[in-house]
């Protein structure tokens, strides 16, 4: 009996606490629940749109701080690893940097690229005509791929 007793006070203090957080004016247990459950939607919902307006702002104080993306050219045995990352979406940079890698005459190996919420490229590529890597350093490399970045920022802000 003891036991019963204390877990419907229990659930009744819970329920009360319940009641207080999520301003409720309903007596009835299951009221309590619904009008919980709206308040723990409605914290959600605002939960979200605080979270969309913070990366907005971070997203446009980046773009207004670093405009271009970043890029690290490490020579390697006989090739090159690109690395470049951008804090917003590039659409059409790829384009770009793999004509640049064209003329470069470097061929890619081995890829990985993201596109959607930022842009990250990673590139193992050797060169692929008769003259060594050791002819091209990398500085030669990212001077291209940032004239690539160059070009692509043109075109992009003329439409």
């Amino acid at each position: 009996m003891v036991s019963k007793v204390q877990k419907r006070a229990s659930v009744s203090k819970k329920l009360q606490s319940l009641r207080s957080i999520s301003n409720s004016h309903a007596h009835s247990k299951t009221s309590i629940i619904l009008d919980a459950s709206k308040y723990i939607q409605d914290l959600k919902r605002k939960l979200e749109q605080m979270n969309q307006e913070i990366i907005a702002a971070a997203r446009s104080s980046s773009a207004a701080q670093n405009p271009f993306p970043q890029l690290k050219v490490e020579p390697r045995e006989g090739g090159f690893l690109i690395k470049m990352f951008a804090e917003r979406s590039c659409s059409g940079l790829l384009v770009f940097i793999l004509e640049a890698f064209e003329e470069l005459g470097l061929d890619v190996h081995q890829a990985r690229v993201s596109c959607s919420n930022n842009f990250l490229l990673e590139v193992v590529g050797t060169i692929n005509d008769n003259r060594s890597a050791d002819q091209k350093d990398a500085q030669a490399v990212k001077e291209a791929v940032l004239q690539a970045i160059q070009n692509w920022s043109e075109v992009t802000q003329q439409e």
